[in-house]
């Protein structure tokens, strides 16, 4: 395991050293201009769902409603759950709930992502 995680930072060093401007966003080799608004304005890709939600939404108010229901949704679960067994083996239900959760972070940061 050393072998290989020490392999791979020298890889990673040697790319940023010898070729630092590989890993860059492509966006920001264009020269600014203070007078046009950029066509291409989207946030970082962890935050795509977000914006997905946010997007969607014409209203504000409704739109920052909906993304801190969408984050409490999250904390509530370990509240709402107060059964005695904790594997998840007895709770098929979890699983599938679990792949759905997974399903529409992935559709959502795939509608952030593309042009309005």
């Amino acid at each position: 395991d050393i072998l290989g995680m020490s392999f791979m930072m020298l890889l990673l060093m040697t790319i940023s050293i010898l070729f630092p401007y590989m890993l860059n966003d492509p966006e920001n080799f264009i020269p600014a201009n203070p007078m046009v608004t950029p066509v291409h304005i989207q946030p970082e890709w962890y935050f795509l769902f977000a914006y997905a939600i946010l997007r969607s939404i014409p209203n504000k108010l409704g739109g920052v409603i909906a993304l801190m229901m969408s984050i409490l949704m999250l904390f509530s679960q370990p509240i709402l759950n107060k059964n005695n067994i904790q594997s998840n083996k007895f709770y098929p239900m979890n699983k599938m709930l679990l792949w759905y959760f997974f399903m529409n972070i992935i559709l959502l940061t795939w509608i952030g992502a593309q042009p309005v």
